[in-house]
């Protein structure tokens, strides 16, 4: 596994780099600031939270964050009277805060409704990034989280892609991936899907095209 500074190095890139090139982007370390200030229980996902394991930090527009489900009502307000200029739309799976003028989403608040969401809690890492804790998901279930929507029936084919490169990136940059502990991950996303996330995994190693 990487070493300690150098996953929280990946998060504050991702972070660098989305401010650089997009200045409007709600900062990530005030999202964190917010949210720990006011005891959330959250864990950080998405591009900035999925960017220690890729080991190639991106920008992105938006912080992702699933956030403990008696915690949601509380994260929604709470960042609502910190951005002042964004607004909720609430939604089964989640609750965008969008920017009021061009409804950009700015902030994704998930709800830990279904698997791999509702066991990440189960499933952290914990990191400081610039002085601000937060946690991230574990190795091996980071690559559920892009396996789960790589599979997804209901998942834009377009988007399916952009998955595929973050898993591929993920097992590229990481050595050493505990494989039972990915299977039963998988499992839990559906019956059988340790075995299917376990030949992904060997498909990316030999070199092959990723079946799916």
């Amino acid at each position: 596994m990487p070493a300690e500074e150098v996953l929280e190095r990946n998060v504050a890139k991702s972070a660098i780099l989305s401010q650089y090139q997009m200045p409007e982007v709600i900062p990530l370390l005030d999202v964190l600031r917010v949210l720990n200030r006011a005891k959330i229980n959250f864990v950080l996902v998405g591009a900035h939270g999925l960017a220690s394991w890729r080991g190639k930090p991106r920008a992105t527009e938006d912080v992702d964050v699933i956030v403990a489900a008696k915690h949601v009502k509380k994260a929604t307000k709470t960042l609502l009277a910190a951005f002042p200029h964004l607004e909720a739309v609430d939604l089964p799976v989640v609750v965008q805060l969008r920017q009021k003028e061009s409804k950009d989403v700015a902030i994704d608040v998930m709800k830990p409704m279904e698997s791999p969401h509702r066991d990440v809690f189960k499933h952290t890492h914990a990191l400081v990034v610039e002085g601000e804790p937060c946690r991230i998901p574990t190795l091996e279930m980071a690559i559920v989280m892009k396996f789960a929507p790589m599979i997804s029936l209901n998942r834009p084919e377009k988007e399916k892609y952009q998955d595929a490169h973050d898993f591929l990136a993920i097992i590229d940059a990481n050595k050493e991936i505990d494989l039972a502990k990915l299977s039963e991950l998988g499992d839990r996303v559906y019956l059988g899907g340790g075995a299917e996330v376990v030949e992904l995994v060997r498909q990316a190693r030999a070199g092959e095209k990723l079946k799916f």
